[in-house]
């Protein structure tokens, strides 16, 4: 939890008990104080869990982005593996079509 959704509750909590002394005293400063302290925890912690929740969608962000890295990686390998067995199959074809071929002249000559 962010330090200012902590503070922001705190904040909150303080300004409700003054508020309430400051009414039951009828001293209206404190009372005022107390909801000044009130608005300002409530803005303290909705800034609180704003922070949380960028940092959710970022590590969010940040894990599907490694997978689809990952995924891409083991991609490229795969392709990569595929290109040079083609490569070596269309080799090896070579080699058996010359061997046919200088066989056949041998056998003509």
């Amino acid at each position: 939890m962010a330090t200012e959704t902590l503070t922001g509750k705190f904040d909150q909590l303080k300004g409700q008990v003054k508020q309430s002394v400051g009414e039951a005293t009828g001293n209206e400063k404190l009372a005022n104080s107390g909801a000044a302290d009130q608005v300002k925890g409530a803005a303290k912690e909705a800034w609180g869990n704003t922070k949380e929740a960028a940092h959710a969608v970022s590590d969010d962000a940040h894990t599907r982005a490694e997978a689809r890295r990952a995924e891409a990686e083991a991609e490229g390998h795969e392709k990569a593996h595929s290109v040079r067995d083609s490569i070596v199959n269309s080799a090896q074809n070579l080699k058996d079509s010359v061997i046919r071929h200088t066989d056949n002249v041998k056998a003509k000559h």
